[in-house]
């Protein structure tokens, strides 16, 4: 290798790569290298590049089927992952994929109504219809806490269906948010600046509530009964965390970011906890943008005081997670100029020089994967790393979309990038 410090990042990338070649095969490092480790985090780069979801989907059907991994969870809303839940675990009512997809019908619905996704859907669907009676389904599940009132529309329903009674309480308590007509953004100002009273004794007062019934609302039925009120439960939990998360959007970034990720975190203990009641250990695959799956400590996001749910679990699990990422130089991506306007396809611009992307568009490779550990050491930088939401703005490509980070190689228990 090249003594030459102006070429060592590069000879380091062409002589640690694993090229990737298209064959039925190419992942078998991949899943050496996971090994038995329980949770595999799978970020991407952007939320509108098919290329990350379909390596994504690829990576977790083999996880399911050769690794055990019972659990998809992803940065989605609870409410609407679990209709999709339901459907993959051979219930609820939709009579496909795309319709167990329906719940995603709001901004920004191509994140998961898209083609990889329902095409990932049906596979588990049938691949959990295939299973012995006895062996554990595989069941998708969401993170986020977007849906305020989604959530809280599925408690009624929920408690509506098993205690009528316990349904008025939660009404009359909900009720503190009608004065809103479900905008989250004008009751998160009002509370803010003093102008209305929060809600937020209600809220938990309603978690308490529900908790407190736990024991009855879950034994009434076997096993669905023990799902359904989980579900009912992390609802309540979302509600009461997005009143203060949207509160908290007017304190600055950083508050709310956290709040949001450790919410992410509280979900994937809550439903490591729910998977594991009979003891076996579980295995989840997590499904994320990079921003939310990286050890934000490494970053200089992290040194402004940002935390990040690869952090927690790195944190909390050890060698037992897995971190990996994706990016790519250029192409295209689904994305909106604003939040809540239409999405466009826009052609991504090139990799900035200085960046990750550049770096390893220079290698000369396609596709391949990159083992970050003693190999990689020249590639402590920082560089520049790019990060495309749901919306892009090339014209202010360096501001809005580029954060520095050293490589993975010089954290602790180093992931695969």
């Amino acid at each position: 290798m090249s003594t030459d410090p102006t070429t060592a990042p590069l000879d380091s990338v062409r002589a640690a790569a694993w090229p990737l070649t298209g064959a039925a095969t190419e992942y078998d490092p991949l899943l050496e290298l996971i090994g038995d480790a329980r949770f595999v985090l799978l970020g991407e780069a952007s939320h509108g590049t098919h290329e990350f979801y379909r390596e994504r989907a690829a990576i977790t059907r083999r996880l399911i089927a050769e690794r055990g991994f019972t659990a998809v969870a992803v940065e989605a809303d609870w409410p609407d992952a679990y209709r999709v839940n339901r459907w993959v675990r051979g219930g609820g009512d939709d009579a496909d994929a795309d319709a167990a997809l329906g719940g995603f019908w709001r901004f920004p619905t191509w994140m998961w109504r898209n083609t990889v996704v329902r095409d990932f859907v049906a596979w588990l669907r049938d691949y959990n219809a295939a299973l012995p009676t006895a062996e554990a389904r595989t069941g998708f599940y969401g993170l986020d806490l977007y849906s305020l009132y989604g959530s809280i529309a599925a408690i009624l329903d929920y408690l509506d269906r098993v205690d009528p009674a316990a349904a008025t309480r939660a009404r009359a308590r909900y009720g503190c948010f009608e004065h809103y007509r479900q905008d989250t953004g004008t009751y998160g100002y009002a509370t803010s600046v003093g102008a209305a009273e929060p809600c937020e004794d209600e809220v938990v007062s309603q978690l308490l509530d529900l908790q407190g019934r736990a024991a009855d609302l879950a034994a009434r039925d076997g096993r669905v009964a023990e799902d359904e009120y989980f579900s009912a439960e992390q609802n309540a939990r979302l509600v009461r965390n997005a009143e203060h998360y949207y509160r908290a959007m007017f304190r600055g970034r950083h508050s709310s970011w956290n709040l949001r990720d450790t919410h992410m975190a509280e979900t994937l203990d809550a439903l490591v906890a729910h998977l594991e009641r009979d003891g076996a250990p579980a295995k989840v695959v997590v499904w994320a943008h990079n921003s939310h799956l990286g050890d934000a400590r490494a970053t200089e996001l992290g040194e402004g005081g940002e935390l990040n749910l690869g952090q927690l679990v790195r944190e909390h699990r050890g060698r037992e997670a897995i971190l990996i990422g994706f990016t790519g130089y250029g192409g295209t991506v689904t994305a909106a100029d604003d939040w809540d306007t239409p999405a466009r396809v826009k052609r991504v611009r090139p990799g900035l020089p200085g960046s990750y992307e550049a770096l390893f568009h220079a290698a000369g490779m396609p596709r391949f994967l990159l083992p970050l550990g003693e190999g990689t050491k020249t590639l402590a930088g920082p560089l520049l790393e790019r990060a495309i939401g749901v919306i892009y703005r090339p014209e202010t490509e360096r501001a809005s979309h580029y954060f520095r980070a050293p490589a993975a190689a010089v954290r602790r228990d180093p992931p695969l990038r």
